[in-house]
């Protein structure tokens, strides 16, 4: 035990907490789209229900490591395409957001009363339950993986995994607040999810696309979407 109280491990941790935190964002982001079907006392349940979930998966994952290995093989050849259980999870994933995405994305505006989106939302907790836990299955598959391959200890793994999602719920309620009270931003939520599943898609192809530039793109869109919100305000203040 006393091996894991070392530098590298240190390192690690720290290396890779904060990579665990950087790709729990698409999730919070998603857990705020989800969750805003909900009734208003709802919500920060369903958040912190499926932040405790994701934790819960990751750490099962990390304990049955051989399976996750496993994951990897190849199952079966399709137009000289392989396909491996990993493969699968991604395609599937990466189908039901842009799926949801595109729903989402026409229903708001296609239906741009407030009162069809306010009935709209009457959507059970459970429904919203079972998007996370396939969502969760999705991304903490990616996360899993690049634990395996940055950390050699699964206590190392499990302990960042740990902290990160506690660092998601701090945060995971003022990040779904701002999305909400901003249309805008919702829309630009929307359109990162639709993007997510696109990567997600590709990667189950065999067709890898660097999240890097992705993170960059949606970073970029959301700092001038921020500007053009307080430009907006300043407008408001000057012409009233």
């Amino acid at each position: 035990m006393t091996e894991l109280f070392t530098i590298d491990n240190a390192i690690a941790l720290a290396t890779l907490t904060a990579l665990e935190i950087v790709l729990g964002i698409d999730n919070i982001v998603l857990l705020a789209i989800l969750s805003g079907k909900l009734p208003t006392e709802e919500r920060t349940k369903a958040r912190r229900l499926g932040l405790t979930l994701a934790m819960l998966m990751r750490i099962v994952m990390l304990l049955g490591l051989g399976w996750i290995m496993r994951l990897t093989d190849r199952l079966f050849t399709l137009l000289g395409q392989g396909f491996s259980g990993r493969d699968l999870i991604l395609l599937l994933g990466g189908l039901f957001l842009i799926a949801k995405a595109t729903y989402e994305i026409h229903h708001r505006l296609e239906e741009p009363d407030p009162t069809k989106q306010t009935a709209g939302r009457s959507r059970s907790l459970k429904v919203v339950v079972v998007q996370i836990i396939a969502l969760d299955l999705v991304f903490s598959l990616d996360s899993v993986i690049t634990a395996i391959g940055m950390a050699r200890h699964v206590a190392v793994m499990i302990a960042a995994v740990i902290i990160a999602v506690a660092t998601m719920m701090i945060f995971a309620g003022k990040v779904s607040g701002f999305i909400e009270n901003h249309p805008t931003l919702k829309m630009l939520a929307l359109s990162f999810m639709l993007l997510i599943g696109v990567v997600l898609v590709a990667d189950g192809l065999g067709q890898h696309i660097q999240k890097g530039y992705i993170y960059f793109a949606m970073a970029f869109s959301l700092v001038v979407e921020i500007l053009n919100i307080r430009m907006r305000g300043v407008a408001a203040r000057v012409s009233s």
